[in-house]
């Protein structure tokens, strides 16, 4: 008995797979035109145009208004979730700028801070009343021009309001855990809760991706602690396919069992 042959526009769509994953077709390649598709398959329009999407989906591809469709060139970087932030690795005190340059990329962001009153859903993240005023920046992060990730991070005034670091981007330190180290909060660890989603439209736009193609994205829900005080929560957002998640989670020492019987 054999098997019920697929849908006309998936053949087409497993064939451009294979050939973009096995290299043939590399990133920044032209596919074939609709029109050659169709001459090649001897399928409909309706059925190369459908195809064509499914990929955009997949994010293997990218439409170029009047130019036709490339093979995205993706720019991955590594983010060790455990390791990134310890105290006493050498260079740039930001966690980005290290995943770019270890990637031997240049990274760069913009940002935008004010002060608001934090929402109920927020004051319960921090501890906080709601009402409190947080500082709330925006980020849009970049390695070699290309844009990464967002994220939008909320520290409570009262642990910050009249010290340097007040604003997280206008002062000589940067990074969450370099800052509070510099004003005695030290950070002894954080929570993160990692879940998917399809991207909104602003965070489509913000992340250069194709809107066409039902891109989804990574969010990660983070929170800073020192002792049982939240000092900064954050919610970061990237395209999977931009960024590596490596969780570096530590085992208790291992000690021999105790054969003499005793407890």
């Amino acid at each position: 008995m054999t098997g019920k042959e697929p849908p006309n526009y998936q053949r087409v769509v497993d064939d451009l797979r294979q050939r973009i994953l096995s290299g043939e077709l590399a990133p920044g390649d032209k596919l074939p035109t609709e029109r050659d598709l169709q001459q090649r398959w001897g399928f409909s329009t309706t059925i190369i145009k459908h195809a064509l999407t499914l990929l955009r989906s997949e994010g293997l591809i990218e439409g170029r208004r009047g130019s036709g469709n490339y093979v995205r060139t993706r720019t991955q970087l590594m983010r060790r979730a455990h390791s990134r932030d310890m105290r006493k690795r050498l260079g740039s005190t930001s966690p980005f700028a290290r995943d770019s340059e270890a990637a031997g990329k240049r990274p760069t962001w913009e940002s935008h801070s004010e002060k608001i009153p934090a929402t109920s859903s927020l004051a319960e993240r921090l501890g906080i009343q709601p009402g409190d005023l947080v500082m709330s920046t925006k980020y849009r992060y970049l390695a070699d021009g290309t844009p990464i990730q967002l994220a939008h991070s909320y520290e409570p005034l009262a642990i910050t309001a009249g010290t340097p670091v007040e604003h997280p981007e206008q002062g000589p330190i940067i990074g969450v855990i370099a800052r509070m180290d510099s004003i005695s909060v030290p950070i002894d660890r954080f929570v993160e809760e990692v879940t998917t989603r399809p991207a909104m439209p602003e965070e489509a736009d913000a992340l250069e991706l194709d809107r066409r193609g039902g891109m989804w994205v990574i969010v990660v829900e983070r929170t800073y602690y020192a002792g049982q005080t939240a000092v900064e929560t954050a919610d970061i957002v990237f395209p999977g396919d931009r960024y590596r998640l490596v969780y570096e989670v530590p085992v208790d020492p291992w000690s021999p069992p105790d054969e003499s019987g005793t407890s």
